[in-house]
């Protein structure tokens, strides 16, 4: 979805396929035709923005076969979807029955991170539309903090800086402008915006690398928008992409019967991070089942736990989410004078992770929730004086 901001500029709008997750070309093919196709007939359009993810196997079957890339290119086109940004976060296996800490790898220490970057670079300037000449592609920030050293953190510099050279080689043959962003996430090296200064900063390359703003990691690290992203700017640091997202949030988690409801949201395929802010700084678990099965967090203000909750469906009381922070989050990013951002995506990859009460049963409720939540970040664009175009 394509939306006119007031500066004159367009503001792409996309929803993420890792929800859809797929390992292999033919399964991508078949996203595009059981799930994002119905989606953007839901909604009535012509064309739908989808935030494509490519697993390592889907990937290298388009590098090493043009006529795939070719094929994968006109299908997209044949159902009026389009791609303008990829999920380079998860490296493979996003559908396992447990991911958890394996998301996290390879991180940007192992070639193997470069090279999957640098590929799904070059497979995006192939996919971008004709009219359009920058594309971006999110990825994991950095590595997660267990055993990552100074070391580490040079290995990562180098890659990076590295991948800087690569895109712009990129542009002067292809045309296209492909800019990469860290997406930072609680529990890794670069857990806030403000923790990505530094690394990227040291890259020396602002023009091809920045930040992701997750707005559901934002909330559960207790990020205020405006102070992030002023933080942000000050440093010359940009935001290629935002990834429209809420998390769990919990005000009173020391009553018994909230933490019998965050309980049915502790699950065993995704890490859910929770966090709490207290008087002596920021304090969390690197999952959900760990903060409502102890004492380990303490519980005298709000929790709020990294699990994408469906935009336009927030769990009933004594649960809720934190729309309201992506809500203020975007009104900054796109609602000003000029888009920090060009690129919004909604990630909510939790549907199947949700209670069972809660999950959809079938395509059909799937694909009702996905346009549910789209029509509701389309409609927080509108009122914010961005004009949908066809």
């Amino acid at each position: 979805m394509r939306f006119r901001h007031p500066d004159g500029s367009v503001v792409h709008l996309s929803y993420c396929t890792n929800v859809h997750p797929a390992e292999t070309l033919d399964g991508v093919l078949a996203q595009l035709r059981d799930h994002c196709e119905p989606v953007r007939r839901r909604l009535g359009r012509d064309r739908l923005g989808i935030g494509l993810w490519l697993a390592r196997d889907a990937a290298r079957t388009l590098t090493d076969d043009p006529a795939a890339l070719r094929g994968l290119r006109a299908e997209l086109e044949r159902r009026g979807l389009e791609v303008v940004t990829l999920n380079g976060f998860p490296y493979q296996g996003f559908g396992a029955e447990e991911v958890k800490y394996r998301v996290y790898r390879p991180d940007w220490t192992d070639p193997e991170r470069l090279a999957h970057t640098t590929d799904l670079a070059r497979l995006l300037a192939a996919l971008l539309p004709d009219d359009v000449t920058e594309g971006s592609v999110s990825t994991l920030p950095i590595a997660w903090r267990t055993g990552f050293g100074a070391a580490g953190a040079e290995t990562a510099r180098a890659a990076l800086a590295t991948l800087a050279e690569r895109l712009d080689a990129l542009q002067d043959l292809t045309g296209r402008s492909i800019r990469i962003a860290l997406e930072p996430e609680p529990g890794c090296t670069v857990e806030t915006t403000a923790d990505a200064i530094a690394p990227l900063t040291a890259v020396g390359a602002p023009h091809r690398i920045g930040v992701c703003v997750d707005t559901c990691h934002l909330a559960t690290s207790f990020e205020d928008p405006r102070t992030a992203l002023t933080a942000l700017a000050a440093a010359g640091v940009s935001v290629p992409k935002a990834q429209l997202s809420a998390a769990l949030h919990a005000e009173h988690p020391h009553l018994p019967e909230v933490r019998e409801a965050l309980a049915a949201f502790a699950e065993p395929r995704f890490l859910h991070q929770t966090r709490t802010s207290t008087a002596a700084g920021l304090r969390g678990t690197d999952d959900l089942a760990e903060a409502v099965g102890g004492a380990a967090l303490p519980d005298g203000s709000p929790w709020r736990s990294h699990f994408h909750v469906p935009l336009h469906a927030p769990p009933a009381p004594p649960l809720t989410s934190t729309l309201p922070v992506l809500t203020e989050t975007l009104a900054l990013l796109v609602g000003e004078a000029a888009p920090r951002t060009r690129h919004l995506e909604v990630e909510t990859y939790t549907w199947q992770a949700l209670p069972p009460e809660l999950r959809p049963r079938n395509r059909t409720q799937l694909a009702d929730g996905i346009a549910a939540e789209l029509t509701l970040a389309r409609d927080l664009l509108t009122d914010l004086g961005l004009k949908e175009l066809p």
